[in-house]
């Protein structure tokens, strides 16, 4: 009997859909030269489903209403199809999401960042470990997720934020994922205030020194 094989390269295409804010700098227009930085901000929790105005609540995109920032801000809003949706399920989206933004707007490569609170600090970790080729630096808040490979992220800055008396994602967290990468000599802080539950992303995103950080960071 003749066996006949047969290679067939087959690509396939995923249609995504992702709701997500875009913030410019106010002089994005007139600099037509000019590239910046890109900030991905991942909400939490709370903030899922389909209205883009909850994705306003907290961090960088209710602070941009006021602030002029110096980046690019893209703030995607995590669908919620199911009680457990959480960013974990959308990294090929968000993936997809920054090709786009690069492909749209004039993106320094070099600079590109994520930072998230709660739910979106576990997927800072979680999207910075998939694609450590594509981030400048992440900061992670009152986050986790697993330490498998995270030697991947050996060479993106990481500084990580905590509250010490969080009891909704216990401080423990952070220092597992802070020890692990740590470990395997990574770049990489844990900031942990004394006094903060949960919330410990109002004082990180008002701190000038966390901006100064993070757009200081840059690919080689």
């Amino acid at each position: 009997m003749n066996e006949h094989r047969i290679q067939k390269e087959v690509t396939i295409t995923k249609q995504i859909e992702l709701s997500y804010l875009l913030s410019l700098p106010k002089d994005y227009e007139e600099n037509h030269d000019a590239s910046y930085p890109l900030v991905l901000f991942l909400h939490g929790a709370g903030e899922r489903g389909d209205d883009l105005n909850l994705v306003k609540e907290h961090g960088p995109p209710k602070l941009a209403k006021e602030r002029d920032f110096p980046f690019i801000l893209v703030s995607p809003q995590c669908p919620f199809e199911m009680r457990y949706s959480t960013w974990n399920l959308y990294m090929d989206d968000l993936n997809a999401l920054i090709d786009e933004i690069i492909e749209l707007y004039r993106v320094d490569k070099k600079r590109v960042y994520v930072t998230g609170l709660s739910m979106g600090g576990f997927g800072t970790w979680d999207i910075a470990k998939r694609y450590p080729e594509k981030f400048a630096a992440a900061a992670p808040i009152c986050g986790g997720g697993s330490t498998k490979q995270i030697e991947r992220l050996k060479d993106v800055p990481v500084w990580a934020f905590h509250g010490a008396k969080d009891d909704v994602i216990l401080l423990e967290e952070s220092e597992r994922m802070v020890e692990a990468l740590s470990e395997v000599g990574g770049d990489v802080k844990l900031t942990v205030y004394p006094d903060a539950n949960h919330d410990s992303w109002t004082e990180t995103y008002n701190n000038p020194d966390f901006y100064t950080w993070l757009l200081s960071q840059s690919k080689k």
